[in-house]
């Protein structure tokens, strides 16, 4: 039978092992000498004594040397080979090889240590195998969730290879659903013309990441005989590994929006309104004619009254105008067309226009309009009717947000020696910081909102803005209101 014994052991019995045989040693030497001393060193007995004591100092000390080597190889091999196959084992799990198990011959301690290992392998095995089977579920889910969105979606790693693409973007571009996960989107490109422009809107929007206001035009589709028009966004994933480190661009998603009826509808609108105000300029511009020819004291003396009545023609008359004016102002922004006539204005011009076009709706909801304006600011070189425009919408959209009762702020103030600001400040429920820049895309409506509205105002008010080298933004916290601050230079 053999016996199995532990480190500790090993070690005690080598010690006793080796001090045993340094006493038998130093015994055996001990003897030599006395029996050296106690005979004639001359003497054939003594002789005889001597060398036999010789030989077996000789034999014990040869036979103390040899376990001596022994002991001294393969000691410390029975205590290394245990922690070396523990090791391994250790290496093999840090390279996600939990099937590695292992069997240590020497000891107790030992057969312990490898029940305890092993049982630590099988666990990190069937934690693995669960992790991978939610990881595989949770994809699969995701998967789900992704094919449900009615919109074409496409996701790119940051080396422009496809993570996932849903039903409708592979209807759209005309690909096969199959085999497309990992493939480069840049060599399907070289042979789809329509992911070949999502591609490159996609590079030219990181090249020009720092033009936040850029809209992007829509993408006109044809497909099914029919033409489709389609509004791209290109939304950056982001990972920040701690808060100390920037966070740095992981992939892009692509989304397209369906916007054909839309832009029909924009398409009609913009028709109708250019009609309709030519349309009225020539019979506005004959009854003011016919005003003026009423006061034309050659006709005839007016009395009182109907002087009165042909001012107000007139007043009223140059108001429809004015009016029309802006309505193909607006359609110069739809059509691409934009012309300016700047004048020296001041700003606070623009508030009483905008104050005075807001009063009734103001009014209507018992809103409180105040001014905000500094006792010396600079005037502004601007096409007053487009500023007057933007403002008066900004007024009209506060007014609309706002609670009965509440108050909206029209101001003006010049932060430096170049540029003034105009803003508009209301106390209703704010808007979300998620939407502080898609409010100003054209059809875009904050979710939940009951108010309704085309979603062009913004789009519009920021293309005037823009068109005079300025800026619109909004400042807002959602349950605080809205600040809406429009730049000009000076």
């Amino acid at each position: 039978m053999k016996i199995k014994l532990n480190i500790k052991e090993k070690i005690i019995l080598a010690v006793g092992l080796l001090v045993t045989m340094i006493i038998g040693l130093v015994a055996l030497s001990a003897i030599s000498l006395q029996i050296l001393t106690a005979t004639e060193p001359t003497a054939p007995a003594a002789e005889y004594g001597l060398s036999r004591a010789l030989l077996l100092v000789t034999i014990f000390g040869a036979i103390c040397i040899l376990i001596g080597l022994w002991m001294l190889f393969k000691l410390p091999s029975s205590i290394n080979k245990p922690f070396q196959e523990i090791s391994n084992g250790i290496h093999e799990i840090a390279n996600h090889n939990y099937n590695i198990r292992i069997d240590i011959k020497g000891g107790p301690e030992m057969n312990t240590l490898s029940c305890n290992f092993n049982r630590m392998t099988k666990r990190l095995l069937d934690y693995h195998n669960s992790s991978v089977s939610a990881l595989k579920s949770a994809i699969k889910y995701l998967e789900t969730i992704i094919n449900s969105i009615d919109e074409p979606l496409i996701c790119l790693d940051k080396d422009m290879n496809l993570l996932f693409i849903n039903k409708e973007a592979t209807d759209i571009l005309n690909l096969s659903e199959e085999n497309m996960a990992g493939a480069s989107a840049k060599e399907i490109a070289l042979k789809n013309d329509l992911l070949r422009r999502l591609i490159n809107g996609l590079e030219e929007d990181i090249s020009d990441s720092h033009n936040q206001h850029k809209k992007p035009e829509p993408l006109k589709i044809y497909a099914d005989n029919k033409e489709s028009y389609f509004q791209v966004k290109y939304l950056p994933v982001l990972t920040q590994c701690n808060t100390k480190r920037p966070e740095y661009i992981r992939g892009n998603v692509i989304l397209l929006k369906n916007i054909t009826e839309f832009h029909k509808l924009d398409v009609a609108k913009t028709t109708f309104i250019s009609t309709i105000s030519h349309e009225l300029k020539t019979p506005l511009s004959a009854i003011l004619m016919s005003q003026q020819l009423l006061n034309d004291k050659r006709i005839g003396i007016l009395n009182e009254e109907q002087k009165e009545l042909t001012d107000s023609i007139k007043d009223n008359g140059e108001r429809l105008l004015t009016i029309i004016g802006e309505l193909l102002n607006i359609t110069q922004v739809e059509s691409g067309v934009l012309k300016l006539n700047p004048i020296i204005t001041k700003p606070i011009d623009i508030i009483n226009y905008a104050i005075n076009a807001n009063r009734i709706q103001a009014e209507k909801f018992n809103i409180n309009l105040e001014v905000e304006y500094p006792e010396k600011i600079s005037k502004l070189y601007v096409d007053s009717e487009k500023i007057a425009w933007v403002l008066t919408n900004l007024v009209s959209n506060a007014i609309r947000y706002s609670n009965e009762g509440n108050r909206v702020i029209i101001g003006a103030e010049q932060p430096d020696s170049n540029h003034i600001q105009i803003y508009v400040q209301d106390f209703g429920k704010g808007i979300d910081p998620r939407y502080h820049e898609s409010i100003f895309e054209r059809y875009f409506r904050v979710p939940g909102t009951k108010i309704q509205g085309s979603g062009l105002g913004l789009s519009i008010s920021r293309d005037f803005v823009e068109a005079h080298n300025g800026s619109l933004i909004v400042e807002s916290t959602p349950g605080k209101g809205c600040k809406f601050v429009m730049t000009l230079p000076i």
